[in-house]
């Protein structure tokens, strides 16, 4: 185990998957290829329907799950092709809780449908017994209607030099989140790259300091990035080997810088809405 322990392994998921640990891991998340046609790197996948693409689930995520402590949870990425088969998989094998969808500002609009700006995280757990951070991931939120009690105080809210503000609980809507652009440092060439702004309030809401964070589709290695960034310990598997040089790259970076855009004085701030934040 120890030898696991903060490394980049590039290797394919299924030779190494009957070589795991048992009951290791404290956070799985997982962001696979989704149901569509696409080239990551030297790897690349084909869309299918949603029977063989719930196959393809079955053949590689229940082999995931006795690395799992009793009080892990599980954090599923997909989009709306892939969405009836990741809900069947983690019903079947999983406490399912939620779903998330969060707004994905990028890309071209479409002339002949609905522009796609949405993807979803499922949610899920091992057992009742699970880790949720509530302090840790509020919403820190601009107010537009400053409403007061009856003696002329602020009800809900703060006065601050920059503005209103109020923390409000995080829901399964995520609305602040900036895809990484050309001229944030976070940005690689990945094609499907994460957010290190999702990826912590995933880390930060769902494990403790000292946890370990497992990521079997690693690609440019936003998840062990964050892991670190927050104090948690990770473990990551990627095919490529370019991408595991770029997860490696970052991995060094934050050593010496430990920000996360968009999360700033403990909480996670509204896009947009503090300078330089996003």
């Amino acid at each position: 185990m120890a030898e696991l322990l903060n490394q980049t392994i590039n290797q394919d998921l299924f030779e190494l998957l009957d070589w795991l640990p048992v009951g290791f891991v404290d956070l799985l998340f997982v962001d696979p290829p989704y149901n569509l046609s696409k080239s990551f790197g030297a790897a690349s996948f084909r869309e299918r329907s949603v029977a063989d693409y719930q196959l393809w689930l079955e053949a590689w995520l229940p082999r995931l799950l006795p690395i799992l402590k009793p009080t892990a949870s599980v954090y599923l990425c997909g989009d709306w092709r892939s969405a009836a088969a990741i809900q069947t998989v983690m019903q079947q094998h999983l406490i399912l809780r939620n779903c998330i969808t969060w707004e994905r500002e990028k890309g071209r609009g479409a002339k002949a449908n609905w522009k796609n700006a949405a993807e979803q995280i499922w949610f899920g757990t091992v057992s009742e017994r699970y880790t949720f951070n509530l302090e840790a991931v509020k919403l820190k939120r601009r107010v537009i209607a400053p409403y007061r009690d009856a003696s002329g105080q602020p009800k809900d809210w703060q006065r601050q030099s920059s503005g209103n503000y109020r923390l409000t609980h995080p829901s399964n809507l995520w609305t602040d989140l900036t895809v990484p652009f050309w001229s944030m440092s976070e940005n690689t060439d990945h094609p499907t790259q994460k957010p290190e702004k999702l990826l912590a309030k995933i880390i930060l809401a769902s494990s403790n300091p000292g946890d370990l964070v497992f990521d079997p589709f690693l690609g440019a290695g936003t998840a062990a990035v964050v892991a670190k960034k927050t104090g948690r310990s990770y473990v990551g598997i990627e095919l490529d080997p370019v991408y595991c040089c770029l997860s490696e790259k970052r991995l060094a970076l934050a050593e010496q810088n430990r920000s996360i855009q968009g999360y700033a004085e403990g909480v996670f701030w509204e896009r947009n809405s503090q300078p330089n934040l996003e």
